[in-house]
């Protein structure tokens, strides 16, 4: 007689939302590779369909019911057993998604994120939908071990929790809880961790960055912080993102500016520059700081690249407010920003606040604003042409052509640079493969990408 093995569980995993978000996903998809279950190559064709949602603002919440939709229908094929969701909309929402969307078979809360193989375990048991949802989060998360999807060569690296702002339009203190620090000694760890993996860019990942350590009790945190990361072995770059404005000290500017590791770019989130619209937002800043900042940072800086998002459309924003930020955004010439128009966010002040911006004038704002920021960044780009830079290239297609992006360049959110024609024949240049840094010199743009070749 031959004894009738058993076939392994299959796990379709569909990760959405930010990087914070991502790493959650690689904790959980970690633990479901080391329990023995099978990542799937097609979540439509897998035993189990594990969804990590975002929730932060309307059209991410609809790209995540979508997603939920389209693994209820394979389901309903039969070519999935199990749907479970996770992440930011199973904790904003609990479980009303078992309402929203018809078939699902467990919604997981945040804090829930390290026991999914039990849960999938049991949602393959059950015969009804189960939920392992929390009050809001309140722990500090260990994000070691993770299975990467992203790249090898260059990882996000998460320093703090939640968050401790209270501005009038934000979801995300009600999901992801009060502002918490990862110990120093558990970011360290998951530094070199990430380091001996083969990532050489390490993107610092926060509600925000630059008050880590606030609640530790510890001046001037991040400063102090990057200091010790620069030392682990392996790593080259070492990026700032979600700077809040007020959190941007002349210590952590000086440390920067002196720094071998810590590229002179900062992800700065303004939201607006209008002191009428920050105060409704509820952010401490005002036109006037917003000003003397960016010329600090430029000062001890001169090469330093900023990036922004903002909001159009918010309640009580009139023409003239507007036009106060288009103003600024035309003064700081930002390197790259992004632009949301206002979504009244259930749960958030400023759903409820007068004066809601017709859909149709925030469309118009978010255009005009677009195109403000397209002039800027075309110039900007343009005033690169000739100069060289030092590339890290992130993918090859063929001898010929590769992509990569100099320290300005985060990824996944800026334009690139893209490599043409084949490397120098000369010996000792650098082979093109994704984590090599190479030198190039800008030969050309391409809309928001720089055209360069390798010397």
């Amino acid at each position: 007689m031959t004894r009738k093995t058993r076939k392994p569980v299959t796990v379709g995993f569909i990760a959405l939302g930010c990087p914070k978000n991502l790493v959650d996903s690689e904790r959980m998809l970690a633990q479901i590779a080391q329990a023995g279950l099978l990542i799937a190559a097609e979540p439509e064709r897998a035993d189990v369909v594990v969804i990590n949602t975002c929730g932060f603002i309307a059209p991410a919440k609809e790209e995540s019911l979508d997603a939920i939709r389209q693994a209820v229908r394979a389901k309903r094929k039969g070519t999935v057993r199990k749907v479970i969701v996770a992440g930011c909309l199973s904790q904003r929402t609990g479980v009303g998604l078992l309402n929203e969307v018809d078939g699902i078979d467990a919604i997981v809360g945040l804090e829930q994120r390290d026991a999914i193989v039990r849960i999938i375990q049991d949602a393959l048991a059950a015969g009804k939908p189960s939920t392992y949802l929390g009050p809001v989060p309140c722990a500090v998360a260990d994000d070691r071990t993770r299975l990467r999807i992203g790249p090898a060569h260059s990882a996000y690296l998460r320093v703090s929790e939640g968050c401790g702002h209270r501005c009038s339009f934000c979801t995300i203190p009600a999901i992801r809880g009060p502002y918490r620090s990862k110990p120093p000694e558990l970011i360290l760890d998951e530094a070199r961790e990430l380091a001996a993996s083969g990532a050489v860019e390490l993107n610092l990942i926060g509600q925000d960055t630059t008050i880590y350590g606030r609640d530790l009790s510890v001046r001037d945190g991040l400063a102090s912080l990057l200091t010790q990361i620069e030392q682990v072995p392996g790593l080259v770059w070492i990026r700032i993102l979600y700077a809040y404005p007020t959190g941007i000290t002349d210590a952590l500017i000086e440390t920067i500016a002196r720094s071998r590791k810590v590229v002179h770019y900062l992800d700065i989130p303004i939201q607006h520059a209008s002191d009428t619209i920050l105060r409704a937002m509820r952010r401490p800043d005002t036109n006037r700081r917003l000003r003397k900042l960016v010329e600090r940072l430029r000062a001890a800086m001169p090469d330093v690249v900023l990036r922004t998002t903002l909001i159009v459309g918010f309640p009580g924003e009139t023409q003239k407010e507007f036009n106060e930020l288009a103003e600024f955004v035309r003064w700081a010439r930002f390197d790259a920003l992004g632009v949301f128009t206002f979504y009244p966010e259930s749960g958030t002040p400023a759903a409820s606040f007068p004066d809601q911006v017709p859909d149709e004038v925030k469309q118009k704002r978010l255009e005009e604003l677009m195109l403000t920021q397209q002039e800027i960044a075309f110039d900007r780009n343009e005033r690169r042409i000739g100069s060289e830079l030092l590339c890290l290239i992130d993918s090859v297609q063929g001898r010929d052509i590769a992509r990569g992006r100099f320290y300005g360049q985060a990824p996944d959110i800026d334009g690139a640079c893209l490599i043409k024609g084949r490397p120098p024949a000369r010996r000792g240049s650098p082979k093109r493969a994704p984590g090599q840094f190479v030198q190039v010199k800008v030969a050309g743009t391409q809309d928001y990408d720089l055209l360069v070749r390798q010397i």
